[in-house]
């Protein structure tokens, strides 16, 4: 039977708080539990105070004690509560009770839903902000089959009330929007935040399952927090799957090469694997604790002005082929992907990085809205033992390379360079490949585009098969033909 919902036109664009939990509440056929652990059960309060919800809270609970949360869900291997795997471990449980309890003959209309947060509020010293993770798992129709939403937040805010208040205001909107703004994942990711300022909660990873979004590819979910500003950074592994940082970067060595990938040519592959070699060998890392990680900035995405989704979903899909953890940042300068390394990890950094790039870091215009200047940024991004593996650079017309030996600098910043050249910051990637030093991303695009022939031997095995078969970056076979005859 088709469940009735009220139009938006019933309701204000971004209604009131109230409004979002009545309109929950005077739904006949939505039904189903909370399960909040750690921060209080701030979500259920709203729908409790708003009225009518005796027809929409089955149960509400909170296994508070770590003795009763392990006796309802489980024992976890790590010992740890605040994690996805017990998130969804709350999920099952609980909507398994309630198709367990309530009888489908006599309430064939219901659609069930079972929201939970497992969640660490700030600590008493105020050293840690805390995090949690949020979800809901719901129907949209009562012989449906369930959909997820499940997403990891950061707090901001110095008090643990505070944090509490922001969470409850945001699971409303979770629950809001995922039987109300289901049908376009990304105005409800946005309303996410209504009545939330974003300098409160950070929400640094999302994901969408079931058959509701079997269409969403999380990996735009992923791009939208980024341009959104929910937050500064995202990351997801080679199949697609949103990644939390924090659990991937936790106590890891980290290799970092940023680029376009637009597309992943030879040469980005020589630089990464060039380098990776070097940082293992030279820093004595233990390769099963080094991540390493392809980064794309949100102002390389918009360097043709607005987002191209496509274009974005094109270089995803080359690095995943290839097997790369991708990372999309908001970070302009390479200081700041330090300090965000930082916070996750304090084990060995390394950058991997062009000429041009490590020029561009000794630019004093990049820095002019840091007190400190390039001072303060270079002390952030040198103060461990980082190391740049620096990728010559052909001259087109001499045929010279430029290396850390002898690129130029400005002359005021010549000291400076020196002085992180001598103390062995800057190590030169001399194993590379002279053959391919002439392959540049922009050149091979221009030809994709043209329907120009032999810009597949300038990409790694396997990337140019991709492209045609998908009509990545413009490429089209019929155009190819043409320019055969």
């Amino acid at each position: 039977m088709a469940v009735t919902i009220l139009g938006d036109k019933d309701f204000e664009k971004v209604p009131p708080l109230k409004n979002k939990v009545l309109r929950v509440n005077l739904n006949n056929n939505i039904y189903g539990t909370f399960a909040e652990i750690g921060a209080g059960q701030e979500t259920v309060r709203h729908f409790f105070r708003a009225g009518g919800a005796s027809g929409t809270i089955a149960k509400a609970m909170s296994a508070y004690d770590k003795d009763f949360s392990d006796a309802i869900y489980g024992v976890e291997d790590d010992g740890r509560y605040v994690t996805e795997k017990r998130l969804k471990k709350m999920l099952s449980h609980e909507m398994k009770l309630i198709e367990d309890r309530i009888s489908r003959y006599k309430q064939p209309d219901k659609i069930f839903f079972t929201y939970a947060n497992t969640v660490a509020t700030i600590d008493f010293a105020k050293k840690y902000k805390g995090h949690g993770w949020v979800g809901i798992r719901f129907q949209i129709s009562p012989e449906g089959e369930f959909n997820e939403i499940i997403l990891h937040v950061r707090f901001h805010e110095n008090d643990a009330r505070l944090q509490q208040l922001t969470l409850g205001t945001l699971g409303v909107n979770l629950i809001y929007g995922a039987f109300y703004k289901h049908d376009n994942p990304k105005n409800l990711l946005r309303y996410l935040y209504d009545h939330i300022d974003q300098d409160q909660i950070e929400i640094d990873t999302i994901n969408f399952s079931g058959p509701q979004f079997e269409h969403v590819d999380n990996r735009l979910m992923s791009l939208q927090l980024v341009k959104n500003g929910m937050t500064e950074a995202v990351m997801f592994d080679a199949k697609g799957n949103n990644i939390l940082p924090a659990a991937l970067l936790y106590k890891k060595n980290v290799l970092a090469l940023r680029g376009s990938f637009r597309p992943v040519t030879k040469v980005n592959m020589d630089m990464f694997e060039k380098a990776y070699k070097m940082f293992v060998e030279a820093n004595r890392v233990n390769e099963k604790k080094t991540e390493a990680i392809f980064e794309i900035t949100l102002s390389n995405l918009r360097a043709e002005g607005d987002i191209d989704e496509e274009d974005f979903m094109a270089r995803a899909r080359l690095l995943g082929s290839l097997g790369q953890t991708v990372m999309i940042s908001n970070f302009k300068e390479y200081y700041r992907v330090v300090e965000y390394f930082s916070n996750y990890t304090k084990e060995r950094m390394g950058l991997v990085m062009g000429v041009n790039n490590l020029i561009d870091i000794f630019d004093t215009s990049y820095y002019r809205h840091l007190s400190g200047g390039i001072l303060e940024a270079f002390g952030k991004l040198f103060f461990k033992d980082l190391k740049v593996f620096l990728y010559p650079m052909k001259d087109p017309k001499t045929g010279e390379y430029t290396t850390s030996d002898n690129l130029k600098v400005h002359p005021r910043m010549k000291e400076l360079y020196k002085f992180f050249k001598l103390n062995g910051k800057v190590l030169d990637i001399e194993n590379y490949d002279p053959a391919i030093t002439d392959i540049f991303s922009r050149e091979v695009l221009r030809m994709i585009s043209d329907g120009e022939s032999g810009w597949e031997d300038m990409l790694p095995e396997g990337v140019s098969e991709l492209i045609k078969s998908r009509n990545l970056f413009g490429y089209q076979a019929s155009a190819l033909l043409e320019a055969d005859k």
